[in-house]
């Protein structure tokens, strides 16, 4: 059955999954999981937060799927309830940290672990780096970076999926190159 699905487009295994097909909605997923968990861990880190958060995606996708019209395709969509989610995790984190008198592992920032075996070290160092660095911009700033940089969206897509002007995702992804620019020099010591 997975290679079945393989076969069949995203609007196929949709109409499928409407009907009551779990297992073209399990099609769904299987295609979509890697890119949403990228997008969640890119804008929360690693954390059992963000592996909340990309399991809410999908459940929210599956409670809405007969009000999805297919204007965006289904990669955006997703895309964008994975960017709206992890906005409010971080929202609920800042709340927390605000009426938490004490620090605790749980409000670490988690760095985002990407592992490759085609680099040195001094590349794994730099890429965690520039990771560790992205983890510190405002929400905001972080979901333009990690949709135009790291998941490679075009600027109308990244408006898009955030519901943006086209300049203001301009403008901030300037301003997001700038402060982490300074981010990675102030880390580098």
């Amino acid at each position: 059955m997975v290679a079945a699905t393989k076969m069949l487009t995203d609007n196929e295994l949709i109409n499928q999954a409407k009907r009551g097909n779990e297992r073209a909605f399990q099609g769904l997923v299987m295609r979509y999981q890697q890119r949403v968990a990228a997008t969640v861990i890119g804008m929360l880190g690693q954390s059992v937060e963000a592996e909340d958060v990309g399991q809410e995606v999908f459940i929210r996708f599956y409670k809405s799927i007969d009000k999805f019209r297919g204007e965006a395709s289904l990669g955006t969509y997703l895309t964008r309830i994975a960017i709206n989610l992890s906005l409010n995790e971080l929202k609920r984190r800042k709340k927390k940290r605000m009426f938490s008198f004490f620090s605790t592992q749980e409000e670490e920032v988690h760095e985002l672990q990407i592992p490759d075996t085609s680099i040195n070290q001094e590349q794994r160092e730099t890429q965690q780096m520039v990771h560790q660095a992205i983890q510190k911009l405002e929400p905001k700033f972080r979901s333009i970076v990690l949709l135009r940089l790291i998941e490679g969206y075009s600027t109308k897509e990244t408006a898009d999926i955030l519901e943006l002007p086209i300049g203001t995702v301009l403008s901030r992804l300037a301003r997001a190159q700038k402060k982490l620019k300074e981010i990675v020099e102030w880390l580098n010591g």
